[in-house]
């Protein structure tokens, strides 16, 4: 029997505390409570490291049994854009350093390139095992969003150091592998291990949220930020006349009126001539997320690129169809042609063809939905994806157990 593990889990931006749906606030932040969680099931001590963004803030907060939330002092105790955080990396990874000198940890798994940075700044000074996974690479984000990524010019190159100090690279999708190579960091430093999602919370049966006058509905969930093609959903609809489309996410439903990304969205639905079908919810809270996907006929994810993308997972894990755009890790996760469907990002057209085949066969979406499901409970559930994640953990530590003898 293995030994339980105290492990030190970095997320800067991201807290397992956060609301949900916000410009920084999504899937990284699911993905770091759910791992804390569910390494704690498996016996561990987990202890989540994230910026203090708030003077009312305890140090620290118990999330569950197991896992405490560490609230770091760096940089004002206020929120601040992720972009505007690397300044304060240096004070995260002193702290950090400080406190690991006192109460060290067997392990550190850092989430996001400035985690990455402050953890390898802080593990360089202790000498512990050190991990990474990025959840989403600069380059990437360069590529496609070109002179609009507001990324810190030094993001490509910090990520690269990151990759190449670390012990171990926790990547999370094949793509996401041969994108690193591409930035000098050998496919062997990495472990694929990709995001999960609870499927006793994300299941079929259970109550499902109520639906308008519409035939069918369409689901568009998640952060409301371009990249993540809101607006390619929206123009599907014209091809959909018999459809609804709910856009899940965003700012608090009291603040949608003054979002600038929600504007935008009305006004291009307006000029298509479907705002009468186009419905934004804000902010949705997470105990009622599964009766929105159960809502749905179909469930779309148009991103224009998706390091993972959880959406699908909860599309899947609760038995429905997903329409996803054919990129980052929904090539992993979505089995085109069994659990959904694959499109090229960007095409309102084939988006709208391919979720008009589904919304056409109520047998098709009923096979798929039934498939997603088990997909998720043979390959994404969070109890596999933390064991994947400690057998990288004893990996590295086996690694190290040779110098740490030698340094005695």
């Amino acid at each position: 029997m293995t030994s339980p593990l105290t492990v030190a889990l970095v997320s800067e931006h991201a807290s397992p505390l956060a609301t949900l749906g916000g410009v920084d606030a999504g899937g990284q932040n699911v993905h770091v409570a759910q791992l804390a969680g569910a390494l704690a099931d498996r016996g561990h001590r987990v202890v989540v490291y994230t910026r203090r963004d708030d003077a009312a803030l305890p140090v620290t907060v118990p999330l569950r049994p197991g896992v405490l939330v560490h609230h770091v002092p760096a940089g004002p105790a206020e929120h601040l854009p992720k972009d505007h955080l690397l300044p304060h990396m240096r004070p995260f990874a002193r702290y950090l350093a400080d406190r690991w000198r006192e109460d060290r940890p067997d392990v550190v798994h850092a989430h996001f390139w400035m985690s990455g940075l402050a953890g390898l700044w802080a593990t360089e000074r202790t000498g512990t095992p050190f991990l990474h996974t990025y959840h989403a690479l600069g380059s990437v984000k360069r590529r496609h969003l070109g002179a609009a990524d507001t990324s810190p010019p030094s993001r490509v190159s910090c990520e690269t150091q990151v990759g190449l100090g670390c012990d171990r690279v926790v990547a999370t999708c094949r793509d996401e592998v041969e994108e690193l190579a591409a930035m000098g960091i050998p496919r062997a430093k990495a472990d694929i291990v990709p995001c999960g999602v609870d499927p006793a919370f994300f299941r079929p049966d259970g109550p499902v949220a109520h639906r308008g006058p519409f035939r069918h509905r369409l689901l568009h969930l998640g952060r409301l930020v371009a990249r993540k093609g809101a607006a390619v959903s929206v123009a599907a609809l014209v091809r959909l006349p018999d459809a609804e489309l709910v856009v899940a996410g965003g700012p608090p439903p009291g603040d949608l009126a003054a979002d600038p990304e929600v504007r935008r969205l009305r006004t291009f639905a307006e000029e298509l001539g479907v705002a009468d079908r186009v419905f934004f919810t804000g902010a949705v809270p997470r105990p009622v997320v599964p009766a929105l996907i159960r809502s749905a006929d179909v469930v779309l994810c148009p991103a224009d690129y998706e390091p993972f993308g959880i959406v699908p997972l909860e599309a899947m894990a609760c038995g429905r169809p997903v329409v996803a755009s054919a990129v980052g890790g929904q090539l992993d996760s979505v089995d085109h042609g069994v659990t959904g469907l694959h499109v090229p990002p960007g095409d309102p057209r084939l988006l709208a063809a391919a979720a008009r085949l589904l919304l056409a066969d109520p047998a098709l979406r009923a096979r798929y939905g039934r498939a997603g499901r088990r997909r998720v409970l043979a390959r994404f559930s969070w109890a596999r994806v933390a064991g994947a994640t400690e057998d990288s953990y004893r990996a590295v530590l086996a690694a190290h157990a040779p110098l740490a003898a030698g340094a005695r």
